[in-house]
C-alpha cells in the first residue's frame, strides 16, 4: 500500500487513539515526515525492535508494540510454550511503562501469563529471571544507551539469551504475516489480572538474583581486608543500575561508593548527558568530577540498561584518571577470573573456553593461549555467547570460564545469558580489593597483562546517517567494500578479506577460498600484517556504520601511535567511500 494511504489510514480509523491521530495530523503537510513514518514498516529484527519514538508503522508506538507482542504469541502457540508465561522488563526510557504494559495485555488476551516488573530492572536481571521463572521467553523494553527519542523491544528465548536461529526468523515471519494492525488482541489490565494472566513480580526475583551474583565473588577474604579502604564513584547514568548496583557492592563489604547526585534517579530525559553511553567520554565529565573530590580509585558508569559498563581507573603514579575501553575492561576481568580460579582450584577444566566476538581484541586469543584453554569466536551479539553456553549445557561438553564483547559487556557466571553491568560492576570492584592486596592498582594490573602478552590496542570509528537515505549509504559502503575490496590500508598489507554474508574467507596472495564456519551476517573483516586488523559492520541498533580496528605495538606508546596511524587511514578511506 501506498504510505499515504496508510497514513490516511491511521488518521480516519477508529482502532488508533486521539493523540495518535493528533501527532499524525499536526504534519499533514510534510510529506517527506510522512514517507519516513509510513513508507516501511519499523523491521522486526534479529533482536527485536529498536526506533524513534512516535506516530506511524516506521515509530516506536503501543500499535506496533502490540504488533511484535501477537506474532511473539503465535509464534509460542505454535510452538506449544502458552503454559509457560513470559517476563517482561522496562528502563526509564520515555514510554518504557506503556509499551510493557501494552506487551503484557497483549500476551494475556492471547491466553499466556505475563509477569511484568513493578517497575525498572536491568536487562540482565530480565535475562536471569525468564530461566529463574522458568518462562518461555522474555521482553525487555529498552533501546539501551541511545538517545532519548529512542525506544526498543528486545525479546529473549527461554534459555535466558537475545532470540537466535531458528526462533528469530520464527517470530519475525509472524510479526510480518501481520498486516492488518487492529487485529492484534488486547484486553483491560483489570480483566487480565482478574483472571490471572497479569502478574506483577519485583522483590523475590531481585533477592535471588543478588545472591546468584554474590555466589561469583572469588577473593572475599580481599573485599573484607581492603573494601572499606577503596573508593568507588559509579554513575547509572539515569537508568535502571542504582538500585542493583549498589545493593550488591553494599553486600558484599564496599562501604565508599559514591553515586553522582545529577544522574542517580531514573529519567528518560537523559538531561545531563546527550548520549547515555558509557563509551562516550562526555558520559563521564560528573562523576570524573566527583572522583577528583573523593580521590576515588576507579570509577564506573552503566548504561540505562545495565548491561554495558564503562571504566576510568586512577594511575597512582600520575594521579591521572584513565580511561579503559570495553576491549581493555574485558581482558582486565578476563585475566583476573581465569587466574583466580586456575589459582583456587589449583587448575583449569579441561574444556574451559573464553568466548569473544568477532570485532573484540586479539589480546583475547592471547589470554586464551596463556592457560592453554579453547578460544572461542563468534558473531557480534552477546546472544551468540549465549547460544554458545546453551550448546555446552546441551552437549554437557565445554565450561564457560568468560565471555566479552568489545562494546562494554562481559558475563562472568551463567546465571544470566546476556552481557551484565551489574556483576562486571561487583567483580572490577573485587579486582581492585584483589590487587590493592598484592600492592597494585587496577591500572598497575593493565600494564602487568600488556607486559606478559603483547601491547595490543583496538579502536572504533563509526560514521552515522539518518533517514531513507541514511540506509541507503551504509548499503551503498557495504557493496563498495564487498564489490571491491582493498589489497592495502594505510602501512598495512591485507592478507586476507572475509566476508561472513559469502560465507568465505579469500587469501589474497594465493586466491584460496575457505569458509567463515559463522552464520551469515552482513559483516566484512580484513586480516593485516603486524597483527593488525580492520572489519566493518552496519550496527544492529542505530543508523550507524562501524569500522573496528586494532593493532600491535612494541610498547604501549608505540600502539598507540600505530592505532592513530591506522585511524586516520580509515577515515580517509571512510571519506572516499561518502
Amino acid at each position: 500500500m501506498d504510505y499515504k494511504k496508510i497514513y490516511e489510514e491511521w488518521i480516519s480509523n477508529p482502532y488508533f487513539d486521539e493523540d495518535t491521530k493528533k501527532e499524525l495530523q499536526a504534519i499533514s503537510g510534510d510529506d517527506k515526515e510522512i514517507k519516513e513514518r509510513f513508507s516501511m514498516d519499523l523491521e522486526f529484527g534479529t533482536a527485536g525492535l529498536r526506533g524513534i519514538i512516535g506516530a506511524g508503522v516506521n515509530r516506536m508506538n503501543i500499535y506496533v508494540v502490540r504488533r511484535a507482542t501477537q506474532g511473539l504469541a503465535n509464534y509460542i502457540k505454535k510452538m506449544g510454550g502458552e503454559e509457560k508465561g513470559v517476563v517482561i522488563a522496562y528502563d526509564s526510557r520515555r514510554m518504557s511503562p506503556e509499551f510493557s504494559e501494552e506487551a503484557a495485555l497483549c500476551l494475556a488476551a492471547n491466553g499466556i501469563k505475563a509477569y511484568r516488573f513493578e517497575s525498572l530492572r536491568p536487562t540482565p536481571e530480565l535475562s536471569y529471571a525468564v530461566r529463574h521463572l522458568g518462562c518461555i521467553a522474555g521482553i525487555n523494553v529498552t533501546a539501551s544507551h541511545n538517545p532519548p527519542e529512542y525506544n526498543g523491544y528486545k525479546v529473549y528465548w527461554e534459555d535466558g539469551a537475545q532470540i537466535t536461529p531458528p526462533h528469530d526468523s520464527g517470530i519475525m515471519s509472524e510479526v510480518k504475516a501481520i498486516s492488518d494492525l487492529s487485529t492484534c488482541k488486547t484486553m483491560s489490565r483489570e480483566d487480565a489480572e482478574k483472571a490471572g494472566l497479569f502478574v506483577t513480580i519485583g522483590k523475590e526475583v531481585d533477592d535471588t538474583y543478588i545472591e546468584e551474583l554474590k555466589k561469583l565473588v572469588l577473593h572475599q577474604d580481599c573485599i573484607d581486608k581492603y573494601g572499606k579502604d577503596l573508593k568507588i564513584v559509579y554513575t547509572p547514568l539515569h537508568g535502571t543500575g542504582n538500585i542493583p548496583a549498589r545493593r550488591v557492592l553494599k553486600e558484599i563489604g564496599f562501604e565508599n561508593v559514591y553515586v553522582v547526585p545529577e544522574q542517580e534517579l531514573p529519567d528518560g530525559e537523559f538531561p545531563t548527558v546527550s548520549y547515555p553511553n558509557p563509551e562516550a567520554a562526555e558520559a563521564f565529565e560528573l562523576a570524573l568530577k566527583l572522583a577528583k573530590e573523593k580521590d576515588a580509585d576507579l570509577v564506573l558508569a552503566t548504561d540505562p540498561d545495565a548491561d554495558r559498563l564503562g571504566v576510568y581507573v586512577k594511575d597512582s603514579k600520575s594521579g591521572e584518571y584513565i580511561t579503559l575501553t570495553g576491549n581493555m575492561s574485558g581482558c582486565l576481568l578476563a585475566e583476573y577470573e581465569i587466574s583466580q580460579k586456575k589459582a583456587i582450584e589449583g587448575s583449569l577444566p579441561a574444556d574451559g573456553a573464553l568466548i569473544k566476538t568477532i570485532v573484540t581484541s586479539n589480546l583475547a586469543d592471547e589470554i586464551a593461549k596463556g592457560y592453554d584453554i579453547r578460544l572461542i569466536e563468534v558473531l557480534t551479539g552477546f546472544k551468540y555467547i549465549g547460544q554458545q553456553i546453551l550448546g555446552f549445557e546441551q552437549s554437557g561438553k565445554g565450561t564457560y570460564l568468560f565471555g566479552f564483547e568489545e562494546s562494554y559487556g562481559c558475563l562472568i557466571g551463567t546465571h544470566a545469558r546476556d552481557k551484565d553491568a551489574i556483576v562486571a560492576t561487583m567483580a572490577l570492584c573485587e579486582a581492585a580489593a584483589y590487587y590493592k592486596s598484592q600492592g597494585k592498582t587496577l591500572w598497575d594490573a593493565m600494564l602487568d597483562m600488556y607486559n606478559k602478552y603483547g601491547f595490543y590496542l583496538d579502536a572504533i570509528q563509526s560514521v552515522g546517517f539518518k533517514g531513507l537515505e541514511g540506509l541507503e549509504k551504509i548499503q551503498s559502503i557495504m557493496n563498495t567494500l564487498r564489490n571491491e575490496p582493498p589489497v592495502k590500508i594505510g602501512k598495512y598489507e591485507v592478507l586476507s578479506a572475509r566476508d561472513y554474508k559469502a560465507d568465505t574467507i579469500k587469501d589474497l596472495k594465493t586466491g584460496e577460498t575457505t569458509t567463515t564456519g559463522l552464520p551469515s551476517s552482513n559483516v566484512l573483516y580484513y586480516d593485516m600484517n603486524d597483527g593488525a586488523w580492520l572489519c566493518v559492520r552496519p550496527s544492529g541498533t542505530e543508523p550507524k556504520v562501524k569500522f573496528y580496528y586494532g593493532v600491535k605495538g612494541s610498547s604501549l606508546e608505540d600502539a598507540k601511535a600505530l592505532s592513530e596511524e591506522l585511524g586516520k587511514e580509515v577515515l580517509a578511506m571512510i571519506d572516499k567511500m561518502v
